[in-house]
């Protein structure tokens, strides 16, 4: 229930104090780690003699921070919700799912977490449809939180946001136990705008964590291993390009030549460009000589750099195929799975952590919904499997389970990673087969040759003909 109200409480303004705070010291370092996923970063070059200017344009960024967000945030699938004591996926939360477009949102969040350590999904009243509360993934640079680490409950979360890209209006919204109230800042002070009495007696945020430790809730980037790695790498690369810039054509000498030999056919003097690049074919000295500097090998650069990929890609569980480090055969299916089974491991570690945050998250959701809160820990989120997919190897597993009477159909579907959508629709394809009568007919047709095949086979040891 949306309502207005006048002001804010003490409590209420020491709390907004507090976070406020919190938010603009959190600010350098989170924007910090977003440059570095996006590619950014700016490189302190050392043992470069030449412009800041001119370095920049040679200056590469080999993203490794990304891919060590990506990999395995890709991997990460929510299947489906079920509810305690149900082996079937709960048809309610999946119109959650989608109503509120978490397919495409879900990974944003998982994203964020990567980057940050750490992201928000916060719960709130639908004005223009009661039936479907809101479910939002916030910018976690925009919003922070204060936890009763006694409790380990979240006492309060504030989001400081514009109305638009264009705006100055500095607005914030103040998620409490009991009310969530949107602000806008004034030369007075705070002035309470709206308010929102949901009576939760919980925040409706839930805070979605990166390698968590206990008693912290911050969170640790998924970068924060490779950030050093990272810089070490493009300034190898970036030197390597200075280098080859510069020996790409090797330097000439010449001993006994005047600056009146450098002339073109015209009679005027060369340009500085043409003189580097144009040998000279000719020259009246006869005691004259030429020649040129041989080129340095950058053996050294490609050396490093990719030993450094490979430490990353060991450090962060990934493939070493994935930075680059790949033999000229393709690797068999056996050992891609090998391969990546730490990657995959973290995968799993990473979905039992975000699969509680969702939980809770659809928890919240029925709480808005119904107005009644579920039972703890009641529901459950399902997960696609972060394996590399092999369809053909895993349908046919599949089928030899089910042909022996080991698994359902349902369950083959389960296994294949179809979505709850894909297996109602094949059930409705089922369903409309075993009514139409052409099948029916066809079916019939070949039950009928069977049993004719069956009758005109002789039997064994019976002699056949006159």
């Amino acid at each position: 229930m949306l309502l207005r109200a006048s002001k804010l409480s003490d409590d209420e303004q020491v709390i907004v104090s507090r976070m406020s705070g919190n938010l603009g010291r959190q600010r350098g370092g989170l924007d910090r780690l977003d440059s570095y996923y996006e590619g950014r970063q700016r490189l302190q070059h050392m043992g470069i003699v030449a412009p800041d200017e001119l370095l920049r344009s040679f200056e590469t960024v080999v993203n490794v921070p990304r891919m060590a967000v990506d990999e395995p945030t890709r991997r990460q699938k929510v299947r489906a919700f079920q509810r305690r004591g149900s082996a079937d996926a709960d048809a309610v939360l999946r119109e959650a799912w989608e109503a509120n477009n978490l397919d495409s949102q879900a990974p944003l969040a998982a994203k964020d977490r990567g980057v940050f350590g750490r992201t928000f999904v916060t719960v709130g009243t639908n004005e223009d449809d009661p039936e479907h509360p809101l479910v939002t993934v916030e910018d976690p640079r925009q919003m922070t939180c204060l936890v009763d680490n006694r409790r380990r409950r979240m006492v309060g979360a504030l989001r400081k946001w514009r109305r638009d890209a264009l705006s100055l209006d500095a607005l914030e919204t103040l998620y409490l136990p009991e009310r969530t109230v949107w602000l806008s800042l004034r030369e007075g002070g705070y002035v309470v705008e709206d308010v929102d009495e949901h009576r939760l007696g919980q925040v409706p945020v839930v805070m979605l964590l990166n390698r968590p430790r206990a008693g912290r809730w911050d969170g640790t980037s998924e970068m924060a291993d490779v950030i050093g790695m990272t810089d070490g790498i493009a300034r190898l690369i970036t030197n390597m390009l200075v280098a080859s810039e510069t020996h790409a054509v090797p330097d000439k000498w010449a001993i006994g030549v005047s600056r009146g030999d450098f002339v073109g056919d015209d009679g005027k003097p060369l340009p500085t460009w043409e003189t580097y690049f144009t040998a000279i074919k000719a020259t009246a000295n006869q005691n004259a000589k030429f020649g040129q500097f041989t080129a340095s090998s950058l053996d050294n650069f490609h050396a490093s750099v990719n030993n450094m990929l490979a430490w990353c890609a060991a450090v962060l569980g990934l493939p070493t195929r994935y930075a680059g480090q790949q033999s000229v055969n393709p690797a068999a299916e056996g050992a891609i799975r090998a391969d990546e089974s730490r990657l995959v491991m973290n995968v799993e570690a990473m979905n039992a952590n975000d699969g509680d945050a969702w939980a809770w998250v659809m928890a919240l959701y029925e709480r808005f919904r119904t107005g009644e809160w579920l039972q703890s820990n009641e529901i459950r989120t399902l997960w696609e499997n972060p394996a590399t997919p092999t369809l053909s190897e895993r349908a046919d597993a599949m089928m030899k389970l089910n042909s022996q009477g080991l698994i359902s159909r349902e369950g083959v579907w389960d296994e294949l990673g179809w979505d709850e959508a894909r297996k109602d629709r094949e059930r409705a394809y089922l369903a409309a087969e075993a009514q139409d009568p052409a099948i029916e007919r066809i079916m019939a047709g070949v039950t009928q040759a069977a049993t004719q095949t069956q009758l005109e086979r002789p039997v064994a040891g019976a002699v056949v003909g006159g």
